[in-house]
């Protein structure tokens, strides 16, 4: 067993475990408990190496993500010094830096969010909120953005029971919906509202180009993105955080994909 045990040690990498033909009992169970144990521990460090992948892909996401608004914000600062450029087009030039300014402060509340999510100091505060109400009032916030995409909204009209739900939650979940319906939505998004016997689902219906039905397996990781090489504001953590702060509600996140249409489907727990 020691020599087992030595080896194992050498080529951890391999399923080898410890084996014994002992008629001992409590020797067997030893063996058992030393494999339990290998198991145990091989298990631990292929979750920290799949972490490390996983981190790397993100630091890349990060890297791409930012360099992109900075590049055009330290190139229109340098044309904002040109003094042949007329007025008009100083103002529009710094019309591009504030959104870009507007860009990365978003990203970096996404982080920030994201940070916050497994924080023991962070509670939610669960109390009864008017769901079909605080959509409305979010989906405003983005009128205009909704106009320079042409997007037609859609927003179901009907009233459904209030849901427990923390507050702030709730508004990040809508924004970060929209927010990936604004990325990659061609016409269209659709938003109405589902009531079962103890849940009220907000189903969220955009259209886009071709989705491989493999990938909505992945949709809710934090390093995935729908088109890697698409530029944006789009990182991957919006539905990642979606899907965590549903869950921590007792919902449910659920996405799926029929011909060209994308959809969303978040449930939250009526107020009793």
């Amino acid at each position: 067993m020691t020599k087992q045990l030595e080896e194992i040690s050498k080529n951890f990498g391999t399923n080898e475990l410890v084996r014994t033909n002992t008629h001992n009992k409590n020797l067997a169970r030893f063996a058992a408990k030393i494999n339990q144990l290998t198991h145990l521990f091989k298990r631990n460090q292929q979750s920290i190496e799949r972490r490390e992948m996983e981190l790397k892909q993100e630091i890349t996401n990060i890297s791409h993500d930012l360099r992109t608004p900075l590049t055009s914000i330290k190139g229109f600062s340098e044309l904002l010094i040109d003094p042949s450029i007329s007025e008009a087009e100083r103002k529009e030039f710094l019309s591009i830096i504030q959104r870009k300014i507007d860009n990365l402060t978003m990203i970096v509340d996404l982080f920030y969010e994201l940070s916050q999510l497994d924080s023991s100091d962070k509670k939610l505060t669960m109390e009864k909120q008017f769901l079909d109400q605080m959509v409305v009032e979010t989906m405003l916030m983005f009128y205009d953005d909704f106009e320079k995409k042409q997007l037609k909204v859609k927003l179901d009209e009907g009233t459904v029971c209030p849901v427990l739900a923390d507050n702030k939650a709730i508004v990040r979940i809508v924004i970060n919906i929209i927010q990936n319906a604004l990325t990659y939505a061609k016409s269209y998004l659709q938003i109405s509202f589902v009531e079962d016997e103890n849940y009220i689902w907000l189903r969220a219906v955009n259209d886009v180009d071709k989705i491989n039905v493999t990938k909505l397996q992945q949709i809710f990781n934090r390093t995935f993105r729908l088109d890697p090489s698409r530029t944006g504001t789009q990182l991957g953590l919006g539905l990642h955080i979606v899907q965590q702060l549903v869950n921590k509600q007792g919902g449910k996140a659920v996405a799926d994909v029929r011909e060209n249409e994308f959809i969303i489907e978040v449930s939250f727990r009526k107020w009793d």
